[in-house]
């Protein structure tokens, strides 16, 4: 959502301001990819998780608050609504057992936040979209209190002008409006990080938007919203309109949406900044002091205030980060294609072949993006968005085949390899794979769970549908705490 912003108005000069700036701040960006400097040494990985609230009757609980207030836990933030919180975890590298640490270290947060959510009322769900949201939890009252999301809020329906429309046509059809920005806090993702070199940044997003499409055919979560079957992972869709900025008349222009997929095959890190800064007028338009080129020549790091925020404003799946640790600037890869959940381990599985495949494409002696259109992986995305594990995707060499089959024949042998291009330990490593083949094999995720729990809830137990969504809540966060993969999920 981009960094903290306090309450304000902007005038005409702040936007004439800020884009000045802005190109300033990509001009020292360019200077600074130039000297090259920048951390690559020790690589890390990092992970974000966010959650969504519910009370007692498994209902969004609007507590973010007071549930922060009792967890007092900084790893712990606020998100766009009341019924949302994320979890930041401390990165890590992956070699030896870095990946079970990652598991051992957010289970542990999870469950110390737990108790402590209990207390005030509130139960903590990973999950992609909480089945039992309605359009009453979706108000400008659902908005946490943090001026940044009512400052962005009204920049984005001061820039479209009117209403948003929100239109899903999936198993089942889905037409409403809203005018506030409040339906995109109904998507709660994973975010994984994995930290490159300016030079090695190009083949690393590249083999990350290649991938897209089968990381959420495999993760698929959000099947459910406002009481309707929809996509497998509706997510995709919902979060796409509920940040669109343009009116239908500049949709035809073929303006581009500020949530992206992208357009093209990069060659550099500085493709995606530079396509941000000339694609897309500033949402937030807030001017730091600091000069960027003064302190770049003084031997500083520059904070590049105004490209960050920018950058923050502009939702690609795949999002490249600039930032500085200890004195020292690195880019990372920021992928944000992944719903919640549904468990710590099946996410700590999920990331697992992530970096493996991402760092064996990376590093193959033939790009796969020189085989394949761009075209092709957008509507790999979309298709496996859709339709979950159930997708038929595009691969080249292969043609068209369903999304498993790819996995299990060209893509596990891939995160093999990549796992132990990082080190992981192998049976760490093999531990984790086998989640994702085991997904494969049984056609299981949480998406397909989530579904056919609730045709069972409606056919057997003759249940109607807003008290069958409450009880696929209840059971699946039951299994939630048990950390069994989802694949090993009964039907009650």
């Amino acid at each position: 959502m981009g960094e903290d912003v306090g309450a304000r108005t902007f005038s005409r000069e702040d936007r004439a301001r800020y884009r000045e700036k802005v190109r300033r701040c990509l001009d020292v960006f360019a200077e600074m990819l130039r000297e090259s400097r920048f951390d690559v040494e020790r690589p890390m990985t990092g992970l974000e998780i966010e959650l969504n609230l519910v009370d007692d009757d498994a209902q969004p609980a609007m507590r973010n608050a007071d549930v922060l207030a009792a967890i007092a836990d900084p790893d712990f933030q606020t998100e766009l609504g009341q019924f949302n919180v994320e979890i930041n975890v401390a990165p890590r590298r992956l070699a030896g057992t870095g990946t079970a640490q990652f598991e051992e270290h957010v289970r542990a947060s999870l469950n110390a936040a737990e108790e402590k959510a209990r207390a005030v009322g509130a139960h903590m769900v990973m999950i992609g979209i909480l089945p039992t949201l309605r359009p009453e939890h979706l108000t400008a009252d659902a908005l946490s209190a943090n001026p940044r999301y009512a400052l962005l809020n009204e920049q984005i329906f001061a820039a479209r002008g009117e209403d948003l429309p929100i239109s899903i046509s999936g198993v089942e059809r889905l037409a409403t409006t809203a005018d506030t920005i409040t339906p995109e806090a109904a998507c709660t993702s994973t975010q994984f990080h994995l930290q490159v070199s300016p030079a090695q940044f190009a083949d690393h997003w590249n083999a990350a938007q290649a991938i897209a499409g089968v990381q959420v055919a495999l993760g698929a979560n959000s099947p459910l919203f406002f009481g309707r079957e929809l996509w497998r992972e509706t997510r995709v869709p919902l979060f796409q309109q509920a940040t669109d900025t343009r009116s239908e008349e500049i949709k035809a222009q073929g303006v581009r949406p500020r949530v992206w997929f992208g357009e093209r095959w990069i060659t550099s890190v500085f493709d995606l900044f530079e396509e941000n800064v000339r694609y897309f007028p500033a949402l937030l338009p807030v001017c730091d002091p600091e000069d960027p080129a003064r302190t770049l020549a003084a031997g500083g790091v520059p904070r590049l205030a105004e490209l960050r925020l920018h950058n923050g404003t502009v939702y690609r799946w795949n999002r490249p980060v600039y930032d500085v640790l200890r004195g020292r600037p690195h880019l990372r890869v920021e992928n944000r294609v992944l719903p919640a959940g549904p468990t710590v381990l099946d996410t700590v599985a999920n990331g697992a072949f992530y970096f493996g495949v991402v760092r064996a494409l990376a590093e193959s002696d033939r790009p796969l993006w020189s085989q394949m259109s761009f075209s092709a992986a957008e509507e790999n995305f979309h298709s496996c968005a859709r339709h979950g594990i159930d997708a038929q995707v595009f691969w080249p060499g292969l043609g068209y085949l369903p999304v498993t089959e790819l996995v299990l024949r060209r893509l596990l042998p891939l995160a093999y390899h990549g796992l132990d291009r990082w080190g992981l330990d192998p049976a760490e490593r093999d531990r984790l794979l086998g989640i994702i083949e085991q997904r494969c094999l049984t056609g299981r995720n949480g998406a397909s769970w989530q579904v056919e729990t609730l045709h069972r809830l409606e056919s057997a137990d003759h249940l109607d549908r807003p008290a069958a969504l409450r009880e696929v809540v209840r059971h699946y966060v039951d299994l939630m705490h048990s950390n069994r993969p989802v694949h090993e999920w009964p039907i009650p």
